[in-house]
């Protein structure tokens, strides 16, 4: 069972070098509201050794292919070969709202970006007529797109974030592994299957592809304790723009959380966060999380290793660097128990 780490921007060193001591196969680096992921990743590559970096996940809208290209590249040096490319098309509000990007035909706009990413990272000299991105610009005589990086290995994988059964199936096609967020045991197994309908399409092997199911963990023995650590992250996402567009209200209603949803969405769209997550169910936060003593949490592990998953991230729920370190103990612990 390998296990990853989430980080947070202000403890990201600390946590990601616990991690490393306790035998951790990755450390990610999120992105959104709060911090970008390559600073932070560049960081953590300098102050660590052995652990595996990844980006969880760079925005496909805020960023062009050549210049994710030229980031990854530039990490993996860092790294020593350390990095892994996680990507996303992020959500119809940060695409539009911050980057003035259209959030249309996102499945046709991330084939694209990989393709020229990955032709990028080859070192190819890189010409591209598509729907989505044209190299160069139409009409443009100027030198064609080309990195002169040295590389330290033959190939960066590359991960895609994904949620729908279409963009899992395109993930299993055009990617090397998927970063899952919301997952129940139950519901990794269904997108498993979607993610290896995708490789079958495509003429791959399933062996090999990565299953990275994010997890919030928070450890407790008292169990309503450990799910309020938890309401204020399931709040936001569920509550965020426009629900009709939201892909992690609808995916709450799919777990049967419909009027739930309803009511943390429509408190947190008028600012009332302490309202939004008291109507966050205790239900929905177990189901998403892994909770309560090391005994219960080294269970819910095996459950989602059971269903496919062959990385666990976990999102350590505390206010410091050391509380995180100190769930991050009992995460390791709860693996050691079970083998």
């Amino acid at each position: 069972m390998r296990l990853g780490v989430n980080l947070t921007y202000r403890n990201a060193v600390h946590v990601a070098r616990e991690a490393e001591s306790l035998g951790y196969d990755l450390a990610l680096a999120p992105e959104g509201y709060r911090s970008d992921a390559a600073t932070v990743l560049g960081t953590v590559a300098l102050r660590t050794r052995t652990i595996d970096l990844a980006s969880g996940v760079f925005q496909i809208p805020a960023r062009t292919p050549a210049l994710t290209a030229l980031t990854a590249a530039t990490l993996d040096t860092l790294s020593g070969g350390r990095f892994r490319l996680g990507l996303g098309i992020s959500n119809p509000d940060i695409s539009e709202g911050w980057y003035g990007v259209p959030f249309d035909r996102p499945l046709g706009r991330t084939r694209e970006y990989v393709e020229i990413v990955r032709r990028t990272l080859d070192r190819e000299r890189v010409t591209y007529e598509g729907e989505h991105f044209q190299l160069p610009a139409p009409g443009c005589t100027a030198t064609p797109l080309r990195l002169f990086t040295e590389p330290v290995r033959a190939r960066v994988p590359i991960y895609l974030a994904a949620v729908g059964p279409r963009n899992l199936e395109l993930t299993g096609e055009i990617a090397d592994g998927w970063l899952g967020v919301f997952c129940t045991s139950e519901s990794l197994a269904r997108s498993v299957r979607h993610l290896r309908d995708g490789r079958i399409r495509a003429g791959r092997e399933p062996d090999g592809f990565e299953v990275l199911p994010g997890l919030p963990v928070a450890v407790n023995d008292d169990l309503d304790a450990a799910v309020d650590a938890v309401r204020g992250y399931v709040a936001h996402f569920v509550g965020m723009g426009d629900h009709k567009r939201n892909f992690y209200y609808a995916l709450a209603g799919r777990m049967g959380f419909e009027r739930e949803a309803a009511a943390i969405h429509e408190r947190y769209s008028a600012g009332d966060l302490r309202g939004a997550q008291a109507a966050v169910p205790a239900g929905f936060v177990d189901r998403v999380s892994l909770l309560g003593p090391v005994e219960r949490i080294a269970d819910r592990m095996r459950e989602y290793m059971d269903n496919g998953a062959t990385t666990l991230v976990v999102s350590p729920f505390a206010t410091t660097g050391e509380g995180q370190a100190e769930i991050l103990r009992a995460v390791a612990a709860a693996r050691e128990s079970l083998s």
